[in-house]
């Protein structure tokens, strides 16, 4: 039987993530329209905001889980929220936007939200 408590928290990032990509994509067609940068930089800032909060989001998920599978994955959230807050402290629209992204990715391959989930699917 699959792990319901492990299931529910991959489907909040599955939700988090499709809604990543689509900030993303709304933040590129701004930039060609009339919005141009100042809509780039609320989109990414909605971005930064919601990775922010994903730490916080995901602890009544966690709370559901024995604390040997619960503890890594709060250091995992941690890690993307921490990121994401410091961007937002700084007010970099650069940081924002490379959020998720390591230095060498390419365009198409999953951002580093979307690994973790993959992973934590095959793990589970």
């Amino acid at each position: 039987m699959p792990d319901q408590a492990l299931e529910r928290f991959i489907v909040f990032l599955e939700e988090r993530a499709a809604r990543v990509r689509t900030l993303e994509a709304e933040a590129a067609k701004a930039l060609e329209g009339p919005e141009g940068q100042t809509g780039f930089e609320r989109h990414m800032r909605a971005k930064a905001e919601l990775l922010a909060a994903l730490s916080q989001d995901g602890k009544p998920l966690l709370a559901e889980m024995p604390e040997a599978q619960a503890s890594p994955l709060a250091r995992k959230l941690k890690v993307f929220s921490a990121g994401a807050s410091n961007s937002l402290r700084i007010g970099s629209v650069f940081y924002m936007s490379a959020l998720l992204y390591p230095d060498e990715h390419k365009p198409g391959e999953p951002n580093n939200l979307e690994v973790f989930i993959s992973e934590l699917r095959q793990a589970g």
